[in-house]
C-alpha cells in the first residue's frame, strides 16, 4: 500500500509540473519595459548553441547557467545545419530544437531564439546552406525573389518548432531576432542603396510574422550601425556596448525615445583563429561590466556564456585585408565563463558571486562537472596511404578544375589529379585555391599553399609522364561580411604555369568525409608528408571527457566511434588538443580513425586531462 501510495505521489508531482510548464503567459514591450505576465523583468541572458554541445550535456550546462544567476538562455539556429540537402530537414536527435527549450523551459529558463537566416557566429557560411550558392539567379542577405523564398521556407519550418513554444502557448519562448548585426552588413554594401537593404530586412520580419511567430522582435548591432540595422516597428539592441548613455541615447533615437534598453551581445571572451593568439579577456572587466548593466537596469546577453565545439566542418572564417581568409579554430571555448568541457572558469565563479549579492544568496548548486579520463597510448594498426586507397575510385573528369559546389558536396577535401605528358618546369600559380592544399609530384610532398598566408604560387619541375596532385581543403566559408557573397570552394579558377592556364583531362576525386573511408588498410609505400588515413581500435574500462593530444602530428581529423570531433592544425596553433565528449566514448571496444595530411611517422596517440588551446607554434 505504501508503495502505491508513494508512486500515486510521484504522479501528481510530474502532472503538476506538467500542468505549471504549459499554462500560458505573456511577455510584451509596453511603456519603455520589458513585461513579463505584466511586471517588469530585466533579462540576465547567456548565450550557447545547442548544435555545438552533445544534447546529452544540454541539461548540465542550462542548469549552469541558472547556478551562475542568469534566467534566459539565447541560441542561434543554424540553417545548414537543419536542412541537410534541399528540401530535407532534420530536427531529430542532436538537432532537436523543442527538444533543447524544453530542456531550457525545464531548467527554470526562459528562450530567446535567434533564427537570422543569418547568424555569423563564427559558423560555416553563417549557417546558409552552401548550395544557395548553385542557383545564379540568388543573391544572399538581398532582396531577392529566389533567395526570398528559400528563406520562407527555412522560416516556415523553424515556426513548426518554436511556435507552439512561445510563451503565449505555454512555453519558455519570449523573443525573437529578424535578420542579425544587418547594420554592419549595410556599411559594407554601400553599392547597394539603403532603400533596397531596408526592403530586404523588412520582409524578413514580415515572413517571421507570417509564419505564426507572434512574441516581441528585437535588431541587434553595434550601436554606430543602428541607421542601417533597425527595422521599424522592432525593438533595437546594441551589441557589445558598454557605455550606458551611448546605449540609451542610440536607442531612444530609433524606438520612439525610449527603451527597453539591451545588450543582445556582451563580450566576456572571443573568437579564435588558426595561426593566430588565443584572445583572453579579463575576468575583472567582465564582472565590472556586469555589474554596471545591472545598477542601470540594462538588461543584456553574455556571447558566450558557454561556447562549446565547432564539430566536424562547422567552423566559419573571417576575410580581412591581411588574410585572405581567417579560419576560425575546432573549439569554441571563447574565454567563455563555462569552459568548453563545461567547467565552472574563474570568471564564472566571479559573476556567480555578483548574482548571489543581488539574490540574497539563493542560487541552486553548481552543477558538478562531466568526469574526466586520460586515454594511454593508443596504436594505430591500420594506415593507409591516401593516394593508394583513391586507385579504386572513380574520377570525375573535366577540361578545367571544378568547385566543391559544382561537384555537389559542400565540406571536405577534394583531390585534383593532372599527368603531363610534356615536362613543364616555372612557377605553378593557383590564385583560385579555397583555401588550403599541398602539393604532390608522383606522391612526393613539393610544398604547401594557403589563403591565410597568401601564398598561392611556388616553383615547381615536372617531367613527361609526371603526375602532379593538389589536396585541397575548405577550412570553413567566410561567416561575416561583404566576402560572404564569395564562398566557393577547391579550386574557383584555372591552375597556370608561367602564366600558361593547364587545361585538359582534370581528375577530381571529392573527400567530403561525412563519414570516414571503408577501406582494406593494405597500403603502399608511404613518404614522408604523405596524405594518410589511420586507424585503431582502444578499450576502455570507464568513460569520461577527455582531450586527445595532437602536439606530434600536423594538420588533419579525427573521428570517434563514428564522430567527426574537428580539425587539428598542430603546425601552427593556437589549439593542440580536441575535445572528445564522455557520452561519445563507450566502455569496451572504441574506434579512434585519422585523416593526417601531413605523415611524419607519428603512430600513437594518447589523451590528457585538460585542453591547450593557447599555444601559438611559429611556423
Amino acid at each position: 500500500m505504501r508503495k502505491i501510495c508513494k508512486y500515486l505521489l510521484v504522479i501528481l508531482f510530474i502532472s503538476s509540473c506538467n500542468s505549471m510548464f504549459s499554462q500560458k503567459g505573456s511577455f510584451k514591450i509596453k511603456d519603455g519595459h520589458f513585461l513579463l505576465n505584466e511586471k517588469p523583468f530585466t533579462i540576465y541572458s547567456g548565450e550557447m548553441h545547442y548544435p555545438r554541445i552533445p544534447s546529452e550535456y544540454w541539461k548540465h550546462r542550462l542548469q549552469m547557467m541558472k547556478a551562475m544567476g542568469l534566467n534566459t538562455v539565447t541560441t542561434y539556429v543554424f540553417w545548414n545545419y537543419h536542412e541537410e540537402s534541399l528540401g530535407k530537414w532534420n530536427f531529430t536527435g542532436e538537432k532537436d530544437l523543442k527538444k533543447f527549450i524544453k530542456t531550457a523551459q525545464e531548467v527554470g529558463l526562459y528562450v530567446i531564439i535567434r533564427p537570422g537566416p543569418y547568424v555569423c557566429a563564427e559558423w560555416e557560411f553563417g549557417g546558409y546552406p552552401w548550395w544557395l550558392q548553385k542557383d545564379k539567379n540568388l543573391v544572399i542577405r538581398a532582396d531577392n525573389e529566389a533567395f526570398l523564398k528559400q528563406c520562407e521556407s527555412y522560416i516556415n519550418q523553424l515556426a513548426k518548432q518554436i511556435v507552439p513554444l512561445q510563451i503565449n502557448n505555454g512555453g519558455p519562448v519570449i523573443m525573437v531576432q529578424a535578420e542579425n548585426e544587418f547594420g554592419s552588413y549595410v556599411s559594407q554594401r554601400p553599392d547597394i542603396p539603403l532603400e533596397q537593404h531596408k526592403k530586404y530586412s523588412t520582409k524578413i520580419r514580415n515572413l517571421l510574422v507570417k509564419s505564426g511567430i507572434s512574441v516581441p522582435f528585437f535588431t541587434s548591432d553595434g550601436s554606430s550601425l543602428f541607421k542601417g540595422g533597425a527595422i521599424e516597428g522592432v525593438l533595437p539592441t546594441a551589441n557589445g556596448e558598454s557605455n550606458i548613455e551611448t546605449l540609451k541615447k542610440t536607442v531612444n533615437e530609433y524606438n520612439g525615445g525610449k527603451g527597453p534598453y539591451m545588450v543582445a551581445e556582451y563580450y566576456p571572451g572571443w573568437l579564435d583563429h588558426w595561426a593566430e593568439p588565443f584572445v583572453k579577456v579579463s575576468t575583472e572587466d567582465v564582472v565590472k561590466q556586469t555589474n554596471t548593466y545591472i545598477e542601470n537596469g540594462v538588461s543584456f546577453n553574455y556571447y558566450m556564456i558557454h561556447g562549446g565545439t565547432n564539430f566536424g566542418f562547422t567552423s566559419g572564417a573571417n576575410y580581412d585585408k591581411n588574410h585572405d581568409i581567417q579560419p576560425d579554430i575546432t573549439s569554441y571555448d571563447y574565454d567563455a565563463p563555462i569552459s568548453e568541457a563545461g567547467w565552472a572558469t574563474p570568471k564564472y565563479n566571479a559573476l556567480r558571486d555578483l548574482f548571489l549579492r543581488i539574490n540574497q544568496n539563493k542560487l541552486p548548486e553548481v552543477p558538478k562537472a562531466a568526469k574526466v579520463i586520460t586515454i594511454p597510448e593508443i596504436k594505430f594498426s591500420r594506415i593507409n596511404n591516401l593516394f593508394d586507397w583513391i586507385v579504386s575510385r572513380k574520377p570525375i573528369v573535366k577540361d578545367q578544375p571544378q568547385t566543391f559546389e559544382d561537384l555537389n558536396f559542400g565540406s571536405g577535401y577534394m583531390l585534383y589529379r593532372k599527368n603531363f605528358a610534356k615536362a613543364q618546369k616555372g612557377q605553378l600559380e593557383i590564385k583560385g585555391l579555397r583555401d588550403y592544399a599541398n602539393l604532390y609530384v608522383n606522391g612526393i610532398w613539393k610544398g604547401e599553399l594557403n589563403r591565410i598566408d597568401k601564398k598561392y604560387d611556388l616553383e615547381i619541375d615536372l617531367k613527361a609522364g609526371d603526375r602532379l596532385d593538389i589536396l585541397v581543403e575548405n577550412m570553413g566559408r567566410i561567416n561575416y561580411g561583404a566576402e560572404i557573397v564569395h564562398n566557393l570552394k577547391g579550386i574557383i579558377s584555372p591552375v597556370k604555369i608561367n602564366g600558361t592556364e593547364i587545361s585538359g583531362d582534370w581528375q577530381m576525386f571529392p573527400l567530403p568525409f561525412d563519414e570516414f573511408p571503408k577501406h582494406d588498410y593494405s597500403s603502399g609505400k608511404i613518404n614522408n608528408l604523405s596524405p594518410v588515413i589511420q586507424e585503431a581500435e582502444f578499450e576502455l574500462g570507464e568513460t569520461g571527457d577527455t582531450f586527445l593530444d595532437m602536439r606530434k602530428f600536423g594538420k588533419g581529423i579525427v573521428f570517434i566511434n563514428g564522430k567527426n570531433i574537428g580539425r587539428y592544425w598542430s603546425k601552427v596553433g593556437p589549439q593542440l588538443t580536441l575535445y572528445v565528449p564522455g557520452v561519445w566514448l563507450k566502455k569496451g571496444k572504441n574506434i579512434i580513425q585519422i585523416f593526417e595530411q601531413l605523415y611524419e611517422n607519428q603512430n600513437t596517440i594518447h589523451s590528457i586531462d585538460h585542453p591547450i588551446l593557447d599555444q601559438l607554434v611559429k611556423k
